[in-house]
């Protein structure tokens, strides 16, 4: 195998060790830490356009060795459509079908490799938008247990902050008597001395 399918088959192994460690289920801390630590290279800039080369070398690849099976298939069938009772016949035969299982074996790797970094790519985004929708679900549970109490009782807290609103509530009638007690002093006061002229 060449050294370049050689480094795509390390490709296709990272992605699906990569895969494997996304698809686990851990603990959402755990799991933010780890999506923290593999995007990290992601949002560099360098990082995203070799990464693109890296991808459009790999099709190229595709492309390439698809073409390749095309070609020693139809080279296959164009010798096994003659009949001769050759041996020289027999180990060309066995040349061209080596040689047409290394190509599909290339466009194999080449496709898989691919197709898992669609794969990827996808999941990432979904493991990442789970994250974020159990940490709001997570804030609207806890928001609702301060409206209605832990466990359908009055928290300590929220008991003590409804006392304290009574207690404030007590304060604001008793404010409310002495401002009418004042007012009607007032009006009694300003009645009874009205200016002479």
């Amino acid at each position: 195998m060449a050294l370049y399918y050689n480094l795509v088959f390390g490709i296709l192994v990272f992605e699906m060790i990569f895969f494997t460690v996304l698809s686990l289920p851990y603990p959402r801390k755990i799991r933010r830490t780890v999506l923290m630590t593999v995007s990290a290279p992601f949002q560099n800039e360098q990082f995203q356009i070799a990464l693109k080369c890296v991808l459009g070398f790999i099709l190229v690849l595709f492309i390439d060795s698809v073409n390749r099976v095309y070609t020693v298939t139809a080279e296959l069938h164009s010798t096994a459509g003659q009949q001769a009772a050759l041996s020289g016949m027999v180990n060309d035969r066995s040349e061209v079908q080596a040689r047409r299982f290394y190509a599909q074996r290339n466009m194999y790797l080449c496709g898989f490799t691919l197709f898992l970094t669609l794969i990827l790519s996808r999941t990432y985004s979904l493991v990442a938008e789970l994250i974020i929708t159990k940490d709001k679900l997570d804030l609207v549970k806890g928001n609702s247990d301060l409206k209605t109490g832990a466990k359908g009782g009055d928290s300590a807290e929220i008991a003590e902050l409804k006392k304290e609103l009574a207690k404030k509530d007590e304060d604001l009638e008793i404010l409310k008597e002495q401002a009418s007690g004042l007012s009607s002093d007032y009006e009694a006061i300003s009645n009874t001395a009205k200016p002479r002229f």
